[in-house]
């Protein structure tokens, strides 16, 4: 019989005066699958309209133009990253996509400019730098109700996670999984955790995108139209000594008559702040949750990440 993930995880609605009983079911959905569904999220449809349609204008530019964009030694953290460059940590085949970076864009004099770049943008599409300004202040908001969920979860003030993600060097991928033939083997994305604290997507509702159960089961996540889906990130397991734990989730290619089709999706990888010590919260370490990882800040964690996942060089 097919099982897919809607059987087994309820789709949330963060439009409601209920903040504990939504924090209850957002963080014990965490706790089970670490992955949640939510509508209701109160992002500007328009605008990510908008964005959905900038993002498909520039991947549709030629190849030689897009690779104008790539920044070479930046570790793929701004502009464009081609085709065929990102590899899963562990796998030996480089994943079937290209994606655009934007970052943030920090003050000016900001002593977090060494580590995070300034962001580039594409001259050919009219109006993508203010697009995606936008989009990114509304993903830092929703984002932050989405963190304060998780602090009353866990049984902090609900504002603890305001000032570890101040000036967070948080991100916005914008992917095109281009078509593959209807007999290609594989898949477009290989089995892999996620970096950052939490992952806020959109565009799942094309189907491909699994996460593995604890059961050892791979699950389809189909979410309804317009939902996000949300996933635990492997420093906001480090932070939480794996009481919420950083789900392995990959993209697999469409039955045969999807294949002839584009995939978009549009994540936003919420980040902590660089130079923020990721350090087991002390009531998630118990006798029967040891402490499993030393503290390392997000930095450091995440250039070691970086590196396993070929996009910057030791």
């Amino acid at each position: 019989m097919s099982h897919t993930v809607l059987n087994a995880i309820p789709i949330l609605s963060l439009d409601t005066e209920d903040v504990q009983s939504f924090a209850n079911a957002f963080g014990g959905s965490f706790s089970q699958f670490g992955f949640a569904m939510v509508r209701d999220h109160g992002m500007d449809e328009n605008l990510v309209a908008d964005a959905w349609a900038k993002a498909k204008a520039f991947f549709a530019l030629p190849e030689e133009t897009k690779r104008a964009y790539i920044l070479q030694g930046g570790g793929g953290q701004r502009g464009y990253t081609a085709y065929g460059t990102e590899i899963a940590k562990g796998a030996s085949e480089n994943d079937l996509k290209e994606f655009w970076h934007v970052g943030r864009d920090l003050a000016p004099g900001s002593p977090l400019a060494g580590t995070m770049p300034p962001n580039i943008w594409p001259e050919e599409i009219k109006g993508f730098r203010e697009t995606y300004t936008r989009l990114y202040a509304e993903f830092d908001r929703v984002g932050a109700k989405l963190l304060s969920a998780i602090a009353l979860y866990l049984g902090i003030n609900e504002d603890w996670f305001v000032d570890p993600v101040r000036d967070g060097n948080s991100i916005i991928r914008l992917l095109h999984y281009p078509p593959v033939s209807p007999d290609a083997p594989g898949v477009r994305a290989g089995a892999h955790e996620d970096i950052n604290l939490i992952t806020m997507l959109l565009g799942a509702e094309e189907g491909g995108l699994q996460l593995l159960d604890r059961n050892g089961n791979w699950l389809a996540v189909t979410p309804p139209e317009g939902a996000m889906v949300i996933n635990v990130g492997d420093m906001l397991q480090r932070l939480t000594n794996g009481v919420l734990p950083s789900t392995s989730h990959r993209v697999v290619n469409p039955p045969p008559e999807r294949r002839g089709v584009s995939r978009y999706s549009m994540p936003f990888f919420l980040h902590l702040r660089p130079d923020f010590m990721i350090e087991a919260l002390p009531q998630c370490v118990t006798a029967e949750n040891p402490l499993r990882q030393p503290p390392i800040t997000a930095h450091a964690y995440l250039h070691e990440r970086l590196v396993e996942i070929g996009l910057t060089k030791g």
